[in-house]
């Protein structure tokens, strides 16, 4: 197991491959299919940017509300590929890595690729287990948005394992390759 922290990732993202498993702390920002696309529509007009995208680390996930005692509600990943429309120009602006479920289109490997970036894997289903590893949740963008709006989490030991690494280390092609043997 590789403990990580998020300010490690621009760096370390280069050195993770494909089948590793990763505890990751530090800062993760929720964004989907909607926040995507106000996310493209600041960087056509120029605009201010809810959160910085170099070295930034983008996790797919419209959590629910927190319960007491709790920084945040169910917190499991959604489907990945919804974003694939978007994601290689946010790599050329320097994510470091992604987190959902799901396979990814081959724009978005070459995108990981040539970028050195990568792409998490996190358990769905298991949102209710997730948000026991988020000590903090603070909407920092798009709060018309609700469960879709930017969150700012802190993630403390969130399990993922590496999916898709930056030297086309994919774990979609080698377990259907390995299942079929």
């Amino acid at each position: 197991m590789i403990e990580l922290n998020t300010s490690q990732l621009k760096e370390k993202a280069k050195t993770l491959r494909a089948g590793d498993k990763v505890l990751l702390s530090g800062t993760v920002y929720t964004s989907r299919d909607a926040a995507h696309k106000r996310i493209k529509a600041c960087i056509d007009n120029g605009e201010a940017l809810p959160y910085e995208l170099d070295g930034a680390a983008i996790y797919y996930a419209g959590p629910t509300g927190a319960k007491d005692g709790m920084a945040i509600g169910s917190c499991g990943p959604t489907t990945s590929g919804r974003m694939d429309v978007y994601s290689p120009l946010f790599l050329d602006m320097g994510l470091s890595a992604m987190i959902g479920k799901g396979e990814r289109s081959a724009e978005v490997c070459e995108a990981i690729k040539r970028n050195g970036a990568v792409y998490f894997c996190a358990i769905g289903g298991a949102g209710a287990l997730a948000c026991k590893c988020i000590t903090e949740c603070e909407v920092i963008a798009f709060e018309d948005l609700g469960c879709e709006s930017v969150k700012r989490l802190k993630f403390d030991k969130f399990p993922l394992i590496v999916a898709i690494d930056c030297v086309g280390g994919d774990l979609f092609k080698s377990g259907r390759a390995e299942y079929a043997r």
